[in-house]
């Protein structure tokens, strides 16, 4: 498994507050690496590093080898690169599912909506979604509107998905079929790096789990030695809490 992203020594401080410090990490091509960790612990600021959403204080991020966090960098072509998506969808309104989707792609890469059609289409289908391309967001769940943001994501064709709490906001019973998103992504080859309190998931599909703790990596590791044996304190701590 070739490595595809590359993080070494990244630090990022919101005013006197060091959020993230001294993150190593190393995510392969295709590899699905969950984040876990206590709230405020730096999962969310870590993907949002990643993404160039926040600028680092110190340390690379290396994309297929080059640094990604060079001050002065222009963002734009990275986050073509590597999608996100967040816990709160944020569609249009005023926009369709369909039209939701096609938004980024047609102001990004000057692409016409004759010419999408057939991929967001395609998209739409692949995700048991496609009777609701016409419709608006209040018109669909909570699980099918994170679907669509996922939908808006992938529209980008990006490398990388970051995925940030994507099941937090929504009612148990919906966090099934935005998951089963997750795990058709994961067959497909798709690099993930996702921050989640889904400890079954995370054990079920993460090649990799992190647990971080304070800003830094505490620990990390397969599932099964993390969840089984992990050698940290805190993180045997924090397990015990969630499972």
């Amino acid at each position: 498994m070739t490595g595809k992203l590359s993080l070494r020594g990244v630090r990022k401080s919101f005013g006197d507050t060091e959020v993230i410090r001294g993150i190593d990490l190393d995510v392969g091509e295709g590899e699905m690496v969950c984040l876990i960790g206590a709230s405020g612990s730096g999962k969310s600021t870590l993907l949002r590093c990643i993404n160039l959403l926040e600028p680092v204080d110190d340390g690379t991020i290396r994309l297929d080898g080059v640094d990604i966090a060079e001050p002065g960098l222009d963002p734009r072509p990275v986050r073509r690169r590597i999608g996100i998506v967040f816990q709160s969808y944020n569609l249009f309104p005023h926009m369709t599912a369909a039209e939701n989707a096609m938004l980024a792609p047609r102001r990004v890469h000057g692409r016409d909506r004759a010419a999408l059609m057939g991929p967001v289409t395609a998209l739409f289908r692949r995700f048991g979604l496609a009777d609701r391309m016409d419709h608006y967001p209040d018109q669909l769940s909570g699980g099918q509107q994170q679907r669509v943001a996922i939908i808006r994501a992938l529209a980008m064709e990006p490398e990388i998905m970051l995925f940030d709490e994507i099941t937090s906001a929504l009612d148990p019973e919906l966090v099934g079929e935005v998951l089963d998103v997750l795990r058709q992504l994961h067959r497909d080859g798709m690099t993930m790096i996702l921050a989640t309190h889904e400890m079954g998931f995370a054990r079920e599909l993460a090649d990799k789990v992190c647990f971080l703790d304070g800003g830094v990596i505490l620990e990390q590791g397969p599932p099964s030695s993390l969840f089984s044996a992990p050698s940290q304190q805190r993180t045997r701590a924090f397990l015990s809490r969630v499972l």
